[in-house]
């Protein structure tokens, strides 16, 4: 799991049939005091976030396989929850 923050949905008329009807986002990676590391990528989202939210992405294929179900997947990252609140001890 990674935490990020949305950066902006990204529209493609052209995509494989997998993308129809998600919503997908540019993030950014966040370090542990929560700065932009710089390295953005493409996260599909199953919670509703939007531009600005703290969000925690899975980049584990196989996880993302049983999220949709699916066994042979064209997607790599999936934006799983959305932080409200982080605690350190």
């Amino acid at each position: 799991m990674k935490i990020c923050r949305v950066q902006e949905s990204v529209v493609s008329t052209v995509k494989h049939p997998t993308y129809e009807g998600k919503t997908l986002y540019c993030v950014v990676e966040l370090d542990e005091v929560f700065k932009e590391t710089g390295k953005e990528f493409l996260a599909v989202d199953r919670v509703q976030a939007g531009p600005g939210d703290i969000v925690l992405v899975m980049q584990e294929g196989n996880g993302v396989r049983q999220l949709f179900g699916i066994q042979d997947l064209p997607i790599r990252s999936v934006i799983v929850g959305i932080v409200d609140q982080v605690h350190t001890s």
